[in-house]
Parts: structure tokens; C-alpha cells; sequence
């Protein structure tokens, strides 16, 4: 007699242990309850002993059962994490979230620059303004904007930030915007991450709590519609200046108050968990992000 019992059958078994239910189990392994419960069946005529005891709509795990499990289920917990692990140690793909806004303004125009210089990566991007969770998603690297502090996240510092100003010349031009407290003939163009208009105003407009208040402004949620709003002419737009980039180079944005800049406590940054080692081939990824961002002026 094999004195291992039959895998498929394990599998079976841990995933109704786990779920309660073999149609629950089934959805897991993707089969039918029907070969769930043949599996399970080939496992107690092995073992010898009844695991289950089937009722209407239920099945209930034996004290056999449970203690079975509590000490197999470990193992396979094992068997799963380093098959895994080895899959990916030889695996070219790595998985990058961003922010939109970066995505689209500052990575996409360097992505053949990558494959250029790793030919061998398969490159999976998540675009999404959400927070990565590393430990229930398959994300190896991920760019957020945020103060670098964290307990559970290795972060490097990609870009450090500032809020500037900028609007298209045609606008400035038929507003006369020559200094910042012109800046109450403007709409402001305002984002959720750079809410600082009024500090700016104050500081470098020199202007009144009052007077910043009544400015018009249109609220965005997302950068990228407010960069485009301004580069349409409709108001003067806060933002990051590794965001407009290409505008700024097109002509189609310009900064009026190039000294006016307030320094901020976010940035760009590369970050991973910190428990969990990264692939080599993430680490070449997380290594050209950080030479690509050095290479800015």
C-alpha cells in the first residue's frame, strides 16, 4: 500500500475543512460537488475512517476529521507557499500599481524605456487610485503619494514635491496675471492631493483669509482632469510639476510664479512590504524607477 494518501483527495479535504460546505469546495477547485464528494469518499476508504457525517443540505467533520486536519493542513499550507515561491523566483512577470495621474504623465512615457533595458520583463500595471493591500494582492511594487511613513512598507523616495502653480499662457495673458494676488481675477482649479490654495495665497499673494475665500474654484478628485481644465484655458490648476511635464515642454502649461513653491510633506515614492522579499526581477524594476526618477532636472 502507497503510504501517501492520494493528493487530489487531500486537496478535496482541505478545502471542505476549509469552506463547511463541498459545494463551496467545488467553487474553490473548480469542479463539481459531485467529485468533491468522490474525493473525500477515496480518502476514507484510505484512511478507513469516516470524515464526514452527511445530513440534508449539511455536512459536519468528524473529531477524526478535525484533528486530522489540524495537523495536515499545515503541511499543505507549506507545499502550497513553496511551490509558489519557486514558480515566481523563475517567473519574468512583475506586477506595478500607480496612480493614475503618474501613470499617464510621467510612466507611460517611459515604459519602452524599461523594456528597453530589461527585454526579458513581462510588465502587469494596475492603474487604480487606491491604496495597495500587499498582503491580499498580487502586487510586487507599487508608486504612492504620501510622507514616507509607514510601519509595514519599505518605501524610497522616487520625487519629493511641491506645490506649484500653472495655467495656459492664453489664460494668464487674457487675465493679466503678473503677480500671485492677480490671482483673485482667476478660477483655481483645486485637487484633493494639493489642497494647499489657501496657504499659497496667503503667503505669496499676500491676501486675506476673506479675500481667498471668495476665489471661484472648481474641486477635482482626480489631477489629471484638473491639468487638462487648465490647459484648456479654465482656471489656473496646483499641482506637481513631474505631472505636467509634457505640457510644460509643448508650451501648452506655464508656471507665472516660478519662485512662488510651497514644499510639501508627500511624495512619489517606490514602495513593497517590507517582510516580504522581493524577486529579482522586481528588484530590477524597483532599481530602474529609482535611476529613472534620479535622471530628472
Amino acid at each position: 500500500m502507497n503510504r501517501y494518501p492520494p493528493l487530489k483527495a487531500l486537496l478535496a479535504f482541505d478545502a471542505a475543512m476549509s469552506t463547511n460546505s463541498f459545494s463551496l469546495a467545488a467553487e474553490a477547485l473548480c469542479v463539481t460537488p459531485g467529485a468533491v464528494g468522490q474525493q473525500i469518499q477515496k480518502l476514507e476508504e484510505w484512511l478507513g475512517v469516516p470524515l464526514f457525517t452527511r445530513q440534508v443540505r449539511q455536512i459536519l467533520p468528524t473529531e477524526e476529521a478535525k484533528a486530522y486536519w489540524q495537523k495536515i493542513q499545515p503541511a499543505l499550507a507549506q507545499i502550497a507557499d513553496a511551490s509558489q515561491k519557486l514558480r515566481d523566483s523563475s517567473s519574468r512577470a512583475v506586477w506595478l500599481s500607480m496612480p493614475p495621474s503618474f501613470a499617464t504623465k510621467w510612466f507611460t512615457a517611459r515604459m519602452a524605456q524599461l523594456l528597453t533595458q530589461h527585454p526579458g520583463i513581462e510588465l502587469h500595471l494596475n492603474v487604480t487610485p487606491l491604496t495597495v493591500d500587499f498582503e491580499r494582492e498580487s502586487i510586487d511594487l507599487a508608486i504612492r503619494y504620501f510622507d514616507g511613513q509607514t510601519a509595514n512598507l519599505d518605501a524610497t523616495l522616487l520625487f519629493g514635491d511641491e506645490a506649484r502653480v500653472y495655467g495656459s499662457p492664453e489664460y494668464i495673458a487674457s487675465l493679466g496675471l503678473h503677480a500671485p494676488h492677480d490671482l483673485l481675477r482667476a478660477t483655481l482649479l483645486a485637487t484633493t492631493i494639493h489642497p494647499e490654495w489657501e496657504r499659497w495665497l496667503q503667503q505669496f499673494g499676500e491676501l486675506a483669509e476673506g479675500q481667498v475665500a471668495g476665489i471661484p474654484r472648481i474641486h477635482f478628485d482626480q489631477a489629471l482632469m484638473a491639468i487638462e481644465a487648465a490647459r484648456l484655458g479654465q482656471g489656473m490648476v496646483m499641482t506637481s510639476r513631474v505631472l505636467v511635464e509634457s505640457e510644460l515642454a509643448a508650451g501648452t502649461l506655464v508656471e507665472p510664479f516660478a519662485a512662488c513653491c510651497l514644499p510639501t510633506a508627500n511624495g512619489y515614492y517606490v514602495v513593497h512590504h517590507h517582510k516580504l522579499a522581493l524577486r529579482p526581477v522586481a528588484m530590477r524594476v524597483k532599481h530602474w524607477l529609482i535611476g529613472a526618477a534620479k535622471c530628472e532636472p
